[in-house]
Parts: structure tokens; C-alpha cells; sequence
């Protein structure tokens, strides 16, 4: 028979029995026959484990009961009091669990496992129910407590941080947090758990010491764990040495990165986008620092631990003087004058500004500032304000209008052998003076006989005719705002304006020297000579004697020449010099003749002079003779002793005729020595026009005959 036929046949026994019950107490005792059930201790009730333990109970109101025990709702054991049969205790727990004779149910060895709740239920037949409930907690003695946290360390700032016990055996049954000896109570900081503790949003003032705190029946642990918030970096701290707002380039500097955190946040340095490795626990040093490494610096700390990062960055100012010095200067725009003034380099660029035509307007590095010309402006001098952070500077422009000039002119001959004229218009202004061209009334522009130079401040007239020369009036008129010069060039043909000779001291080299008029169209110059031949030069020829009639060219130089050297003369012979001017083929007039060398004999206007004087002074003669013959006659009608006076005429005529020597006659026209310094200047040097020698007037000698 199985265990399930036994239990209904039992249970029809006890309906019987139920019945059979109620029969009688409704016979004997009447309506009031009720089950009653009660525990005489605590329903709850604790155990440790591996000992006995009772759930004790008592009943009345029926004999011999049915007694049902449950664990949670499952049934565990069934007898009816006073039976002989045994209790029927489920397979699973008959080993732990019995029934006493007052229906009481007995724990032998509670395992840890039986912790439940129980209910014993009592039943009679034609009776109501009666039950009651325990509690059973079984324990172990708290051993081997260990705290854990998760994650495996705090950081500050996280959502939650966890403190979780665990223990090899017992449970507990009450529970305990304190932090550095202070109990923690929930709050919204601190939250305890069954078995854990968790901090919501942890803070660095959260490291320290965290103690449990385990309690049960039985026994009692504690555990101990120290932790450490990680926290930072905080906000970094930027400095530079020393502490400046701005640095010269050149100057050594240092930079430094620091910020509080756990564990010591590393530095890097970044510039330009470039990671600086030289730099040594967030110090950087700047030696010899140039102006390119001024700029934007940016600091990154970084918590290896949590990973946690900071950026900062910072500006270091390295500034470098601009270039040189300021430059100053004004031209024309339209009719108006704009003020320049450049100072470039430099970091920054230097402020630029002039106070004294507008007090607001300025510039970087370049500014330009228009004004409108006046007449308060011409002459005016107007200071540029330069500002730069590592010194002040300045410059100063004069705007003035063009003043009186002189034109100049020269002369050229092009490669196909034409001359080329050009005239040079320079007026000394501030801005500078633009140049217009006109020939009388007739405006002159570019082209293929005339061409203007970029600068206008020259006119170039190419295949220039002399030949057919006529005096040409051609006009230049400079101009700026502040004001115009004219002036008027008259070119004329070549023509010598000034000339004159310089021997050496031996007589064997003279100097010519000569000066053409500013306007005159001149290209070249022949020295020409008249006289004996020069000296051959060489070692074994004898020397020349022969003469010529008439002037022969002897050299020709460019049109720039203004003088000549003629050597190897005979100091005992005489020649006669001069300079013709040429442009092209066309010649101009001779120059005065100049002479050197011993007389030759009595000139033209001497002997034309004695042949008048011969008659004169026979005339004179007669007079005389006839005077001295009267003055005879009368004293020797007055004295007895007649006397004749001496005649000086022939004295006279011989003293004169001996001051005509060949040395007076020689140097009478020949001038001092030259200046040989001066004749070694350049054209530009010599353009004003030599002293004109004015020689003596001559001497007119009577020769008496």
C-alpha cells in the first residue's frame, strides 16, 4: 500500500471520527464545543544551526485531534494524538522534523535551510479549524566577513560608488555603517542596503575609513575598508616667469601647469597644434624666445587613473621691434596730398597716426591719410606718431610746391648716327612735382619724335636737325597740389661760350679748357692747332720743324669733354690753339685763338702803326729843328758865347724801342697757370662758366727814322 492509500484511508477514519465526535457533543455538551490553539511562547523563534529546536503548541476543546504542520504551504507532517501509528513526516524532511505528543513539532539538527514560516493546523471532526504560525530563523555564527567595492575605486563626480559585504558563513540579522566613526544613516548621499552601502555621487572629503558592522542571535563581526576618492585634475593653474604682459624677443621665459588631483595629474603642453616634449612636469622653458613662438599655449592635465582631463590655455605675448625706423612721405592723389607713413616688421605692427591732420584716424604698420591741399600745408612740417609696445618712434614729411629750377640739357647720338636732345625739367617738391611738355603752343606727348620719360621729368627729341636749326622754344611746367613752376628752354646750335689755355712750367703740355652755353646742342669738339708740327715722340726721330699755314684738327673729343691735353710742343716755337663745337656734321663757330710760344715778329696793327708814325715824326722833326734854330739865333744876338741844346728825340725812340722785347711781346697774352684740380672735375662739376680774360691794351711803339 502506498503512502497516498494510507492517507485516504485515514482520512475517512477521521471523517468518522469527526462525525461521530459532533454527535456526541451536540448530545452531551450542547452548541459551545469549539477547537482552540495557541503557542504559550513567541512565534518567532530563532535557532542556531546543527541544534534542536520545538515549536511548541497547545489545543483544546477536542481530544485526540487531527495535527497538521506546513512549511510556507507545503505540508510536512500529519498525526492524529494519541494514535499508536507514527506521525506521517514527508520523505524530504523526516530525517529533521518531529511530532511530540501535544502535536508540538521538533527540529532535530536544524539545518540553515529550514528558516520558513510554519503553521500547525488542528482539525476534529465536526469542529472548526483551528491553527496558529511560527516563524523559524535558523543562523550560523557571522565568519570571515569581507568588503568589496565596486567599481574597484571612487571617483569623484560618478553616479554611484558601492561598498558590498559578503561573509564565508552566517547571516546577519542587523547591519551597521560608519565612516571615520560616525554611523551613516541613509540620506540622500549615503544609502544602506542589505548588504551594501552606496554613495551616490561621491566626493573627494568621502575618502577615508567605512566599518561594518554584522550582528545576528548568534554572533557578531566586523570589517574595515579604507577608500580613496579619485578626483581632479581641477581647474589647472596657468602661470608664466616672470610675470610680465609682454617679452622682448630674446628674453628667456617658463611656463608652468599645475592642478590639485588624486592621483598627480600629468601635464602636456600643446603649440600650433604640436605637442611640446620638452617640457618637464608641466614646466616649459623658453630660452632666447623669438617672436613666432608668441601665440596661444594650451595646457592638458590628465588623471591617468580615471582619465579625467582639463584643458586651459593661455597667451604669452613675445613682441619684436619693427624694421629700421619709420618712413614718412606725401603725393598726389588727384588735387589732393595723402600722407604716408610706413614702419613694417615687428610684432605687433606699430600704431601709426598723425595728430596734426586727424586726431582720430590710425594705421598698423601702414597708413595712408588723405587731406585736401592748402596753402597752410605748403612748407608745413607734419609729425607721424609710431607706437609699438617695445618703443616709440617717428617721422617727419614737409609738403612743399615746386620751386624755381633750371633746365639742363644734353646731347647724344644714337646708334644710326642721329642726334638725340634731351632736355631734364627737375623742380625740388614735396610730393613730387609732375612735369607737362609743350613746344610754343603746342602740347607734346609720346610718340615717335617725342618720348617722355615715366618719371615726365625729361623730354627726349630724337633725330634732332641742326642743319636746319631755328631757335626752338620748348616749355616745361611743373606741378604738385600746392602749387606750378614754368620755364622756358631755348636750344641753340653748338657754340663755344667761354675757352682758355694753361701751359705747364716747361712749356711742353698746355690744358685747353672751354664751357658751351646750357642750351647749346652740341655732340663733339675738334682741337685744332696752327703752327710748327708736334715733337715726334719717338726715342731715335729728330724733331719737326715744318709750319703750317692754316688750323688743322689735331684731336676730337665727345660732347661731354670740357677740356684738353696737348703735349710734346717745343717750348722754343709758337702755336696758336682753338675749339670748335660740332653737332654732327654741323659745325659752329671757332673759339678765340690762343697762343703760346716766342714772338714771331711785329703784328699787322704794329707795322701799320710805324708806317703812319714815319711821316709824323719827320714833320715833328722839321719843327723841331727849325724851333732850336730860332732859339740859337736869338741867344746868340743876346750872348757872346753861343750854345745848342742837346736833343733827347733819339734817347726817346731808343728806350722805346727797347721795351719791345720778344719776351713781352710772348707773355703779354698768356694767362696764370691752371688749376689742374679743376680741370679733373667732372662736367657737372665745371657746368658755371670760366673767367674771361681780359688782356691788356696794346702798345702802340713810334720808331723814330
Amino acid at each position: 500500500m502506498t503512502w497516498q492509500t494510507q492517507s485516504i484511508a485515514k482520512r475517512e477514519k477521521e471523517l468518522r471520527a469527526v462525525l461521530l465526535a459532533f454527535m456526541l457533543c451536540i448530545t452531551f455538551q450542547g452548541a459551545n464545543c469549539q477547537l482552540q490553539v495557541s503557542p504559550p511562547g513567541h512565534t518567532l523563534v530563532n535557532a542556531k544551526a546543527g541544534s534542536n529546536v520545538t515549536l511548541t503548541v497547545s489545543f483544546s476543546g477536542a481530544a485526540d485531534p487531527v495535527i497538521r504542520w506546513f512549511m510556507d504551504k507545503l505540508p510536512v507532517a500529519t498525526w492524529t494524538v494519541g494514535a499508536t501509528s507514527p506521525p506521517d513526516i514527508s520523505d524530504d524532511h523526516e530525517e529533521v522534523l518531529r511530532i511530540g505528543p501535544d502535536g508540538s513539532l521538533t527540529f532535530v539538527n536544524v539545518p540553515l535551510g529550514y528558516s520558513n514560516n510554519y503553521t500547525m493546523e488542528i482539525t476534529k471532526s465536526g469542529m472548526d479549524t483551528a491553527n496558529t504560525t511560527f516563524t523559524l530563523k535558523v543562523y550560523e555564527s557571522i565568519q570571515n566577513v569581507t568588503l568589496s567595492t565596486m567599481p574597484d575605486y571612487a571617483s569623484e563626480g560618478a553616479d554611484r560608488f558601492t561598498l558590498k559585504y559578503s561573509t564565508l558563513q552566517g547571516a546577519a540579522e542587523q547591519w551597521m555603517w560608519f565612516f571615520n566613526g560616525m554611523e551613516i544613516k541613509s540620506d540622500s548621499h549615503y544609502s544602506v542596503e542589505e548588504k551594501s552601502l552606496v554613495i551616490s555621487r561621491p566626493k573627494r572629503n568621502d575618502t577615508g575609513r567605512y566599518k561594518l558592522f554584522l550582528k545576528n542571535p548568534f554572533s557578531t563581526a566586523t570589517a574595515h575598508k579604507n577608500v580613496t576618492v579619485l578626483y581632479g585634475p581641477d581647474e589647472p593653474i596657468l602661470e608664466v616667469s616672470p610675470a610680465q604682459p609682454f617679452y622682448a624677443s630674446g628674453e628667456s621665459l617658463s611656463l608652468s601647469c599645475q592642478a590639485d588631483g588624486l592621483p598627480t595629474p600629468s601635464a602636456a603642453w600643446t603649440f600650433g597644434g604640436q605637442t611640446l616634449s620638452d617640457s618637464h612636469n608641466g614646466v616649459l622653458n623658453l630660452t632666447n624666445a623669438q617672436a613666432s613662438q608668441g601665440g596661444i599655449y594650451s595646457c592638458t592635465l590628465l588623471n591617468e587613473k580615471t582619465g579625467a582631463r582639463r584643458q586651459k590655455n593661455m597667451t604669452v605675448l613675445i613682441y619684436e621691434r619693427p624694421l629700421g625706423n619709420p618712413q614718412c612721405s606725401v603725393q598726389s592723389v588727384n588735387s589732393d596730398l595723402q600722407y604716408h607713413c610706413q614702419w613694417l616688421g615687428g610684432t605687433p605692427m606699430a600704431q601709426l597716426s598723425f595728430p596734426q591732420l586727424n586726431t582720430t584716424s590710425s594705421g598698423a604698420g601702414d597708413l595712408s591719410l588723405t587731406v585736401t591741399a592748402s596753402d597752410d600745408l605748403n612748407g608745413k612740417t607734419v609729425t607721424c606718431i609710431a607706437a609699438h609696445p617695445l618703443l616709440q618712434n617717428n617721422c617727419t614729411v614737409t609738403a612743399r610746391g615746386p620751386v624755381e629750377f633750371l633746365p639742363s640739357v644734353r646731347t647724344t647720338v644714337d646708334l644710326d648716327g642721329k642726334i638725340v636732345v634731351a632736355i631734364q625739367c627737375v623742380s625740388e617738391a614735396s610730393p613730387k612735382a609732375v612735369v607737362s611738355w609743350s613746344k610754343g603752343d603746342e602740347v607734346i606727348s609720346n610718340g615717335t619724335k617725342y618720348q617722355i620719360s615715366a618719371d615726365t621729368t625729361q623730354l627726349r627729341i630724337r633725330d634732332f636737325n641742326v642743319s636746319s636749326f631755328l631757335i626752338k622754344n620748348y616749355t616745361c611746367i611743373c606741378r604738385n597740389p600746392l602749387g606750378s613752376q614754368r620755364r622756358d628752354t631755348q636750344l641753340q646750335g653748338p657754340t663755344i661760350s667761354d675757352s682758355s689755355l694753361f701751359p705747364n712750367q716747361d712749356g711742353t703740355i698746355i690744358t685747353l679748357t672751354w664751357e658751351v652755353p646750357p642750351t647749346a646742342v652740341v655732340t663733339g669738339f675738334d682741337i685744332q692747332m696752327k703752327g710748327p708740327d708736334l715733337r715726334s715722340v719717338s726715342r731715335n726721330s729728330s724733331q719737326t720743324k715744318s709750319t703750317s699755314s692754316g688750323f688743322r684738327s689735331i684731336q676730337r673729343k665727345p660732347g661731354s669733354a670740357r677740356s684738353a691735353d696737348v703735349s710734346v710742343l717745343d717750348p722754343e716755337l709758337t702755336y696758336r690753339f682753338r675749339i670748335i663745337a660740332r653737332a654732327g656734321m654741323t659745325e659752329g663757330d671757332p673759339s678765340e685763338v690762343h697762343r703760346i710760344g716766342p714772338g714771331d715778329g711785329l703784328s699787322g696793327p704794329a707795322i701799320a702803326g710805324i708806317a703812319a708814325g714815319i711821316p709824323c715824326s719827320l714833320l715833328f722833326l722839321f719843327l723841331l729843328l727849325g724851333l732850336i734854330y730860332t732859339c740859337v739865333y736869338y741867344y746868340k744876338d743876346k750872348s757872346p758865347q753861343a750854345r745848342y741844346p742837346v736833343s733827347r728825340t733819339i734817347e726817346k725812340a731808343v728806350a722805346a724801342q727797347s721795351d719791345m722785347t720778344p719776351h713781352n711781346l710772348l707773355t703779354g697774352g698768356l694767362k696764370s697757370p691752371p688749376d689742374y684740380n679743376r680741370l679733373h672735375q667732372a662736367p657737372s662739376e665745371r657746368s658755371v662758366a670760366l673767367p674771361t680774360f681780359v688782356p691788356p691794351p696794346p702798345v702802340r711803339v713810334a720808331t723814330t727814322v
